[in-house]
């Protein structure tokens, strides 16, 4: 995939933060790299968001990197976000995609996008807590 200078390094600084950040953490982030103004952050998103490189975590009005090549097309997004640790782990499901097909048809509604975002505790937080 071909991207621009500061589309490479938002994905990058995405990819290696593991967790979401907001635009303007991003933009703090990578002043130092050349990136001045949030118009140069929000662009940049926009672009690796349209690409499905990247996904926005509405709940957070955060953004984190895919970790699911291609789920950009017809897949449901599902994210599960740990109230504890603010770890983001992203899934793929066959199945709750198609429920959720079936589900738009039998209202007569076309979905242009499916995310679903689960917040609760993760292992590593349930195992600490014991």
């Amino acid at each position: 995939m071909d991207r621009s200078r500061n589309e490479s390094l938002v994905y990058d600084f995405l990819e290696d933060a593991g967790k979401p950040a907001s635009a303007y953490e991003i933009l703090d982030a990578l002043r130092d790299e050349g990136l001045r103004a949030p118009l140069q952050v929000y662009r940049a998103l926009s672009k690796l968001i349209d690409s499905g490189s990247v996904h926005r975590i509405e709940s957070l009005n955060a953004f984190v990197a895919c970790r699911h090549h291609g789920c950009g097309g017809d897949e449901v997004s599902i994210f599960m976000l740990c109230e504890r640790c603010d770890n983001v782990t992203e899934a793929v499901d066959t199945a709750t995609a198609a429920a959720l097909v079936s589900l738009c048809a039998a209202r007569s509604f076309s979905a242009t996008r499916q995310m679903i975002e689960i917040t609760g505790i993760c292992e590593a937080c349930q195992t600490a807590q014991h």
